[in-house]
């Protein structure tokens, strides 16, 4: 990852979480995949997401899509489980679906069971839900970057005048909260 694609994705990030706390936090995280092989994409997409976006503490539920071609759609779960846990990818809830669209007809009465499986996997989610988690924005931004130090501090190229100088302006943050956001990223644990 270059310095470049570092500050977009920081600054896509503020944005999601501002966005994310302006509309009350997050209840339930959807990881869509397509049926096929887990793969370490998929690995590394749930945890970005699951730990270091929420922390771990938001419920995750697994959609696996394109799955018209399988006799019975639940069987790619039965298949799968355990590969997916052995990548360390765990969810609350499943749905296994198609996500061909209305005018291909020959698929609609998965397209039905599909829909079904979706509404209880939402219903059955989210009932054990009493609240969201929601952080106050720059906390909730804080704790993301906290989480991603290591891995940006091993690739060395955090300098922390421009790290501050372009979180100021690419992030928009005050001065104050970019100079101890500079501060925890650069910082050299021994």
């Amino acid at each position: 990852m270059g310095v470049n694609t570092f500050f977009g994705a920081i600054t896509k990030a503020h944005q999601l979480v501002a966005s994310l706390h302006k509309a009350g936090g997050v209840d339930l995280l959807l990881f869509c995949i397509r049926g096929g092989r887990i793969t370490t994409a998929m690995q590394r997409t749930y945890h970005l997401f699951f730990d270091i976006l929420c922390g771990g503490q938001v419920p995750l539920a697994i959609v696996v899509t394109n799955l018209e071609q399988e006799e019975i759609m639940e069987n790619w779960w039965v298949k799968n489980e355990e590969a997916m846990q052995q990548y360390g990818i765990h969810s609350v809830a499943h749905a296994c679906i198609t996500a061909v669209p209305a005018r291909v007809t020959v698929y609609a009465q998965k397209r039905a069971e599909s829909q079904k499986a979706l509404r209880m996997l939402l219903l059955n989610a989210l009932s054990n839900r009493n609240s969201s988690y929601v952080k106050e924005t720059r906390s909730w931004f804080v704790a993301i970057v906290e989480r991603l130090r290591s891995f940006l501090t091993k690739k060395g190229f955090l300098k922390k005048k421009v790290l501050l100088r372009r979180l100021e302006t690419e992030c928009m943050l005050p001065r104050s909260d970019a100079e101890k956001l500079a501060e925890i990223l650069t910082r050299r644990d021994n």
